[in-house]
Formats: C-alpha cells, sequence, structure tokens
C-alpha cells in the first residue's frame, strides 16, 4: 500500500505535505474517527484519500476484485463530487482501486450499472446517494470508511435528513471522517451522534486564516459597481477569475455585461444542467475562458488550478460564505487576491465581514483607467516578444518593415495591436472629489399661475406642464413656491421672451389657468401649511356645530355627555275608530324613560314589529329604538282591537 502511495505522489510531484495531509495521517491516527477543520485549499481530498487508506486495504498493495464499496466519500455540489473522483482516481491508480459516482443530474441507469459491475469507492452527493439506498441500487453494508467533505455546506443545503439516513443504514463498525472548513454546534452534533471517540484536528486559526490570500476592499460609487469589476479583472489579468454574485439574476446581467465587453466569460449557476455546467468548467480549465460568474451555492468546491482573482460583485451574507467564496483562490501555496466591491451603503457591512472573519483588508480605490493603462504598459515592456529570438522565416518580412517605416511608427504600431486585444478600462467617478457647487440661477422673472395650495397644485406637476406648453427646459425653471391661492414660478430672464410666445398672448394655461407676470420679485406666504394633505380639493376643518340640546362648552368647564339623548321613536297612529294599546315598559331597564312603540297587530294576528334594519349598513337612532322594541318582555294581546270586532 506503501508502495503504490508513494508512487502515485511522486507521479504528480508531492515531495511535501501540508500541515492537515500530515496531522491526519498521523500513525497513532491511523483507523480513528477524525473530525478537521482547514481552511479551504489546504489539501483535505488527498489528506482523507491518505487517511482511509490503511483500512481499506491494509498491508496489501492493491486492492481485490471490485464488489460492494468499501469506502464512501459525500459531497455537497456534483462539481465537488467530481472534483473528489479525480483526486482520488490518480491517487488509488496504482493500487487498482475502481470508483464510481453517484450525482445529480446524471443518468442515473448508467450509475445503476456502474454500482453492479463493483466499485472500491463511490463518490457522491446526498439526495442522489438516498436515492440508490432506498431503491437497493447500492449495498452499504461492507463500508469500512465514510468521509463527509464540507460537511457545514452540506447541512446548509439542507441535507441534514438525507445524512442521517445514510448514515444510519452504514455499519456501526466504520472510520467516520468529518471535514468541513468551519465547526458549528450542528457539526458538533452530528459527530457526537455518528462518530466514536473522534479525534478534534484543526489546522485553521485566526492568525493563519488564508495567509496566501490578499484581501482588498475597493470603495466605488454606487454607479459604478460594474465598471468597477471591469477595472479590477483588467488591472490583474489573471488567467482565471471568479466573480461571485448573490442571486442567478446578477450572474446573467454580469455575464452579458461582461461578454459585451470582450472578456471570455462563463456563467455557473443553480438553473444550469449538469452538462452546462460541465462544459463551464472545463472551458476554464482549458483556458477556452477567462472569467467564471456565479453564485455561492455553483462554486461550492470549485478548484482550478490557475485561479488568482476572487472578486465579490455582492458581498456574502456571512463571514463563513466569505472565507469559502475567497478560498478558490490561494490553494496549495500559490497566491491570489480576493477583491471586495464596496459601495458607500455597505462600507460598514464589509467591515463588521471581515473583523467578524478575522481578516485584515487593505482599504483603497477601485483602479482608474489611468491605473489600468499604466499596468498594461508594464505589461507590454515585461512580455517574451522582446526576448524571443528572430525565426528566420520571419526575417525578410521583418526587413521590409524597417525599411519602410520608422521606428516611431513601428512602436505605435505595437502599441494599437496590444491593446485593440484587451477591453478598454471604464472611468469611474472620484470619490474624493467635493460635488459641484450649484451654478447661480441668475436674473429671472416672477409669474404668478391662479391656483395655489386649495387647488392642489404641486411643483412636481406643474413643472412638465411649463415645459411643455412654455416650451422650457428644466434649467429654465427655478423656484416653484405654492401659496395658498397662488403659485409662484421663477423663469429665467433669457427664456421670457420664447416663454411668453409659446403661451400665446391670452396667457393661459391647462385648464384655463391665468398666469400673470410680476413686476417685481414676490413675498412668499410664510404661515405654515394644514398638517393635512390638500390634494384636489380644500379641506374644511370647521367642525359641526353641537345640537341645540347640548349645551355649549364653556372655558374651563367640562360638560357631561348624556348617553339617552336619542329622540323619542315614532309611534304609528292607530286606524279610526280603534284604542290604542297601551304602551308597556320595558323591565330590562327602567332607567329609561322612553317608552316602547305600539305595535300594529295585522289581521293575522302576528305581532309587526316594523321593517328590520338593512342588513351591513350603521344602525340610526331609529332602528335602535326598534332593537329595544324587539328586545321588550311585553306581549301584545292577539286578536283585533276591541273597537273593531
Amino acid at each position: 500500500m506503501k508502495n503504490a502511495l508513494a508512487k502515485a505522489l511522486d507521479t504528480q510531484g508531492y515531495t511535501t505535505l501540508t500541515p492537515v495531509q500530515a496531522a491526519v495521517t498521523a500513525p497513532e491516527l491511523t483507523g480513528k474517527d477524525l473530525l478537521v477543520s482547514a481552511q479551504t485549499g489546504s489539501g483535505k481530498t488527498l489528506g482523507f484519500g491518505l487517511a482511509i487508506a490503511p483500512g481499506l486495504f491494509g498491508e496489501a498493495e492493491s486492492f481485490g476484485p471490485a464488489a460492494a464499496p468499501l469506502a464512501l466519500v459525500i459531497a455537497p455540489t456534483r462539481e465537488l463530487a467530481m472534483q473528489v473522483k479525480r483526486e482520488l482516481t490518480w491517487l488509488f491508480a496504482h493500487a487498482g482501486a475502481v470508483l464510481a459516482s453517484t450525482v445529480g443530474g446524471m443518468d442515473m441507469r448508467d450509475e445503476r450499472r456502474a454500482l453492479q459491475r463493483g466499485a472500491h469507492i463511490v463518490v457522491a452527493t446526498p439526495g442522489r446517494l438516498r436515492d440508490h439506498v432506498m431503491r437497493g441500487s447500492i449495498d452499504l453494508s461492507g463500508l469500512k470508511a465514510v468521509v463527509l467533505d464540507e460537511a457545514d455546506e452540506m447541512l446548509d443545503l439542507g441535507f441534514r435528513e438525507d445524512l442521517e439516513f445514510i448514515l444510519d443504514q452504514a455499519p456501526t463498525e466504520r472510520q467516520t471522517l468529518l471535514f468541513s472548513a468551519t465547526v458549528p454546534a450542528a457539526i458538533a452534533k452530528l459527530a457526537q451522534r455518528y462518530q466514536t471517540e473522534a479525534v478534534r484536528i484543526s489546522t485553521a486559526t485566526g492568525a493563519t486564516q488564508h495567509a496566501d490570500i490578499e484581501y482588498r476592499a475597493l470603495n466605488v460609487s454606487a454607479r459604478d459597481s460594474e465598471n468597477a469589476i471591469i477595472n479590477v479583472l483588467r488591472y490583474y489579468e489573471a488567467p482565471n477569475a471568479i466573480v461571485f454574485c448573490n442571486t442567478r439574476a446578477m450572474v446573467n446581467r454580469l455575464t452579458t455585461r461582461l461578454s459585451n465587453r470582450g472578456f471570455s466569460v462563463v456563467a455557473l449557476s443553480g438553473e444550469l444542467s449538469q452538462n452546462e455546467r460541465t462544459h463551464a468548467l472545463q472551458s476554464m480549465r482549458d483556458g477556452r475562458a477567462r472569467v467564471c460568474v456565479a453564485t455561492d451555492v455553483a462554486a461550492r468546491g470549485i478548484d482550478l488550478p490557475n485561479l488568482e482573482l476572487v472578486i465579490h460583485a455582492e458581498l456574502p451574507t456571512n463571514q463563513d460564505t466569505l472565507l469559502h467564496r475567497s478560498g478558490r483562490t490561494g490553494r496549495a501555496g500559490r497566491k491570489g487576491v480576493s477583491a471586495l466591491i464596496v459601495p458607500p451603503a455597505a462600507r460598514k457591512k464589509a467591515q463588521r465581514l471581515l473583523g467578524w472573519a478575522k481578516l485584515k483588508a487593505e482599504w483603497a480605490d477601485a483602479p482608474s483607467a489611468e491605473e489600468v493603462t499604466a499596468k498594461d504598459d508594464e505589461r507590454m515592456l515585461a512580455s517574451s516578444d522582446w526576448s524571443t529570438e528572430l525565426e528566420d522565416s520571419n526575417r525578410e518580412a521583418v526587413a521590409k518593415l524597417v525599411n519602410t517605416f520608422t521606428a516611431e511608427q513601428l512602436a505605435a504600431a505595437y502599441v494599437r495591436l496590444f491593446r485593440e486585444r484587451h477591453s478598454a478600462p471604464e472611468e469611474l467617478s472620484d470619490l474624493s472629489a467635493a460635488p459641484a457647487p450649484r451654478e447661480a440661477f441668475g436674473p429671472s422673472v416672477w409669474f404668478s399661475l391662479e391656483g395655489g395650495r386649495a387647488a392642489g397644485a404641486e411643483p412636481r406637476r406643474l413643472l412638465p406642464m411649463l415645459c411643455k406648453l412654455g416650451n422650457l427646459s428644466r434649467e429654465d425653471v427655478g423656484a416653484i413656491r405654492i401659496q395658498p391661492d397662488a403659485s409662484l414660478i421663477e423663469i429665467r430672464q433669457s427664456a421670457v421672451q420664447g416663454f411668453l410666445g409659446a403661451i400665446g398672448s391670452s396667457m393661459t394655461l391647462e385648464d384655463g389657468a391665468k398666469l400673470t407676470q410680476l413686476s417685481q420679485p414676490p413675498k412668499f406666504d410664510k404661515t405654515p401649511r394644514p398638517s393635512g394633505p390638500a390634494k384636489g380639493k380644500a379641506t374644511h376643518s370647521k367642525k359641526p356645530a353641537p345640537p341645540e340640546s347640548t349645551p355649549a362648552k364653556a372655558s374651563g368647564t367640562t360638560t357631561p355627555v348624556d348617553w339617552n339623548d336619542a329622540p323619542k321613536p315614532r309611534v304609528k297612529k292607530p286606524k279610526p275608530g280603534s284604542k290604542p294599546t297601551s304602551r308597556p315598559k320595558p323591565k330590562h331597564d327602567s332607567s329609561k324613560s322612553e317608552d316602547s312603540p305600539v305595535t300594529e297587530l295585522k289581521k293575522t294576528g302576528k305581532a309587526n314589529h316594523g321593517p328590520k334594519p338593512p342588513v351591513g349598513k350603521p344602525s340610526s337612532k331609529k332602528n335602535r329604538a326598534r332593537k329595544l322594541a324587539k328586545t321588550s318582555e311585553a306581549t301584545p294581546k292577539r286578536g283585533k282591537p276591541r273597537g273593531q270586532r
């Protein structure tokens, strides 16, 4: 086993192990459960591959025939799972390992046939693996090791139930390794439930977090965020760069903008199919694309060999996401830059994120167009074109150019061709410059327009009307002061003649409102405006006079309210020749002085209590009196009155 792994490491050029790889392969930890937290890009994939190797084939130099899987590696995303499979394939290539993958987006029938043929190691995503377990496509009874890679991200994506289901199906006697960039309470609880006497290994400390990454916080104006991204890409000219966005809509918008500016760009978001995402990553690896615009979930665990620049087009929601984003660069000892685009409204949020993540960033303005051009000149002078020997096939053409053109013409042609290969930088607003002072309006003439605050006049409605009817621009209109009965308007003196000619001698605007030119600047009415809004119609603030039965409120005294001030109910007159029935008093309230109305008896002998009040309408005093009559306990006599018998 040792010879097979050593040969694989030598083939890949590994001479020393990273701290996390050395920690998990310590002899005293062989076969033990591990809970490992390490920064992204520290070589965790190779680390857990070396950690589970002794338990898979012991002292043997190769695996036996492939049957039920011996090891299971679970990753949160398809891209990370396929990346892990590639790493383990070359690591165990000399040991004869057979690897299979089960990830979402792939043909499940092909995966089922691969599992039936047998595999020593299976790399999977949680959802698809659970489907295979429930369908009986995979046998977990022979597992010797289970690895959860990026365990914190799997819990954040809602895979807790899937993970618990899979771990419950696996044998209890197994080696369980949990790898995560951070270890929150949820990860600790999962480790306590499914690991036995796990050894805690932490190689990520606040002092050395992302030591190979240069953090830069770039101040930009609110309208220059996208322009700043273009300038940052042009300033660094990284072989591979990732621009992170928070939403798919922003990914699509920024991808289109960069593509129109000449960048070789691909998008990576959850709405893409597996085939599209695979092609996008492959184009980044083989150099056909240089910029990848992605969301957080889609770019989780991506490892691009030449990724030197990460741009946060939108700030992440928490410090863990900031670390995961930035960890795409500065991997395996390589240097990288993580640039945060910070408009004024997001400055405090950026400071909090950096503080929570224990990161120090260099605050500066985004690269200007002049800085990008100066950086281009440095790259032009450092180009290998100047040191490359002249090929024999090009000597004749070079000689013709030298004899035909001057040195200045040749240099100008080279500079022009060099810059045409790159997108032009964007001009950014100068954040340090003070706002330009407002230009004085100058000589003006005042006009008075009929209709003021009482008629609902507003500057936002008067301005477009004046510009349209008076053939004015917005700059020709000065102050608009709304008074109670008129609107005072200031017009630039140089535009008054054209204004008067446009509106005509009638001096009439919309709805017949008369316009009057004032001989001198008016004195404004400084009376406070009414508290209520006056739009369209004037509001009346006078309250209705109190009823005659209510005495006027004296100064400094309070008149008690009489709640029994309802008028007496109307009593129906009896028919001629009949005697009215006595009005019984209600027994439920002896304090009331009003009597219940007389109930008229019809020929049917049923009591008629009057029409019911309309449903849904507020009851008046008359309706309240009728309700009072209904609730009375007095029962009228049946039959006709004595006078009608």
